[in-house]
C-alpha cells in the first residue's frame, strides 16, 4: 500500500513545480547557446549592462580575497561595514534616513524580493502588482503563499497605473503593493506627484509598500524617481525598499542586493536567510562597499551611453509599421506594443501572440527578444538596450527588414 502511495505522489512538489522559468534568462541562454554554435544571434534579452565593473571595485575585491578574514563566515544579514555604507548611500542618493539595523544584504536583488515577500505574506494575502511587471515578482509572491493581483496599464497610459486602478483592485485580503520606478520591463518612471498619491493611498488603507529602486540612477530627460517613503514619511513603518549594485555599477555577476525596512521585518528576513544561504560572499560585499563609497563618474558614463542607445532604439522601433514604443525615461529597456503586427502574414507565418512573434523573429533573423507574456498580457516585446551600439543597430535593422 505504501509503495503504491509513493508511486502516485508527484516527484516534484506542487509549490516548486508551479514556478515558471525566468523568461528573460531563458531567452538570454538560448541566444548564447545559438551564438556558441556559430550563429550570428543578437540578444536583447538580458537586463545586464555590457560594461565591465569599474576597476576600483575590482581592485577592492582582489584585496578582500587576499585577506584571510574574508575566507570565513560573516553575519547572515551582511557585513557591518556594508550595512553602514548602504545606510549612508541611501541618505546621500534619496534623502531617506535609515540605520544599519534597517538593512539586510542579500544574494542579489532577487533574494531581496523573495525574502521580503516571505517575511510579509501569509497564505491568501493579496499583492497588487502593477503590470507589466518584472517576471520574478509574481513567482516570489506565489512562493510565499501570496496571490498576485495584476493591475494593467498599457502603452496608451505610458505604462503607469493610477490610484483609481489600485483602489478598484483593493480587497479585504490586500496586504502589499509592489511598486517599481524606474520600471523593468517598460522603463516608465512615475512622476513625483503620482508617487506621493500612491503612497498616501497605501497609507490610508494600511497597505504595505514594497518599492524596488534598483534602477534609481538610470534616469533620462530630467526625470526624477523619488523614494516613496521620502515623499510619504509616515509610510516608513510599512515600507520595504529593495535595491542593489547590479545595474548601477555593472555588477550583475557579483550578486549583492539589499532590503531596507522596519527592524522586525529585517530581523525575520535575516532569520530566513541564515537558514537559506548564510552570508553573501564576503569578497562581493567588499566590492559593493567600494562601489557605494566611490565616485559615480563611471555610472554617469554608462548612463550617457544608455541614453544615446535609448533614443536610437525608440526611433528605429517606431519606424516599423504596426509598432508603437513609448519613450522610456529610465532603466535600459524599450517596451514596444506590437499589437499592430500580430495577425499579419510574415514570411508564411501569422503570429497571433507576442510569444509567437518573438519566436518568429529569432527563427527568421536571429534576434532574441522577450515577449510580453513574460511580463503580463501578450502584445508587447521587451528589448534591453544595454548592449553595444553596433549590435543594437544591426539587431533592430534585422527586425525592421522582417516586419517592414
Amino acid at each position: 500500500m505504501s509503495e503504491q502511495t509513493t508511486q502516485t505522489r508527484p516527484r516534484i512538489s506542487r509549490r516548486i513545480g508551479a514556478i515558471a522559468e525566468s523568461a528573460t534568462l531563458a531567452v538570454d541562454a538560448r541566444a548564447k547557446a545559438l551564438k556558441a554554435q556559430g550563429r550570428p544571434v543578437i540578444g536583447f534579452g538580458a537586463g545586464e549592462p555590457d560594461f565591465p565593473t569599474p576597476d576600483y571595485i575590482v581592485e577592492a575585491a582582489v584585496a578582500a580575497a587576499r585577506n584571510p578574514v574574508n575566507h570565513r563566515y560573516s553575519p547572515a544579514g551582511g557585513l557591518p561595514d556594508l550595512k553602514a555604507a548602504i545606510a549612508a548611500k541611501t541618505q546621500r542618493d534619496s534623502g531617506y534616513a535609515v540605520e544599519p539595523a534597517n538593512v539586510m544584504v542579500t544574494n542579489g536583488g532577487k533574494q531581496a524580493v523573495y525574502n521580503t515577500f516571505a517575511a510579509l505574506l501569509d497564505p491568501g494575502d493579496e499583492v497588487i502588482l502593477p503590470t507589466p511587471y518584472w517576471t520574478t515578482y509574481p513567482e516570489a509572491i506565489r512562493l510565499a503563499g501570496g496571490v498576485p493581483v495584476e493591475v494593467f496599464a498599457g502603452a496608451d497610459a505610458a505604462y503607469l497605473v493610477s490610484v483609481d486602478q489600485l483602489e478598484a483592485a483593493r480587497t479585504p485580503a490586500t496586504k502589499v503593493l509592489l511598486f517599481c520606478s524606474p520600471s523593468n520591463p517598460t522603463g516608465a518612471v512615475y512622476p513625483p506627484e503620482q508617487v506621493e498619491a500612491i503612497g498616501r493611498w497605501a497609507l490610508e488603507h494600511g497597505i504595505w509598500v514594497v518599492t524596488d529602486e534598483i534602477y534609481e540612477h538610470l534616469l533620462y530627460d530630467g526625470a526624477r524617481a523619488p523614494s516613496m517613503p521620502v515623499l510619504v514619511p509616515e509610510l516608513a513603518d510599512t515600507c520595504v525598499v529593495l535595491n542593489g549594485v547590479a545595474k548601477t555599477y555593472a555588477m550583475t555577476g557579483w550578486r549583492v542586493g539589499w532590503m531596507i525596512g522596519p527592524t522586525d521585518v529585517v530581523k525575520a528576513a535575516t532569520n530566513l536567510q541564515s537558514h537559506a544561504t548564510s552570508n553573501v560572499a564576503n569578497v562581493s560585499q567588499w566590492a559593493a562597499i567600494a562601489a557605494l563609497e566611490g565616485s559615480l563618474e563611471a555610472v554617469d558614463e554608462m548612463r550617457a551611453a544608455f541614453d544615446r542607445r535609448r533614443r536610437l532604439i525608440v526611433d528605429m522601433l517606431n519606424a516599423i509599421e504596426g509598432v508603437h514604443c513609448p519613450v522610456p525615461q529610465g532603466a535600459f529597456y524599450a517596451y514596444p506594443s506590437v499589437e499592430g503586427v500580430l495577425g499579419r502574414s510574415i514570411r508564411g507565418r501569422t503570429p497571433q501572440t507576442s510569444a509567437e512573434l518573438a519566436e518568429l523573429i529569432l527563427d527568421e533573423v536571429e534576434v532574441a527578444v522577450v515577449p510580453g507574456e513574460a511580463f503580463g498580457p501578450s502584445g508587447y516585446l521587451r528589448l534591453s538596450y544595454a548592449l553595444g551600439d553596433e549590435d543594437l543597430t544591426e539587431g533592430v535593422t534585422r527586425i525592421q527588414t522582417l516586419l517592414g
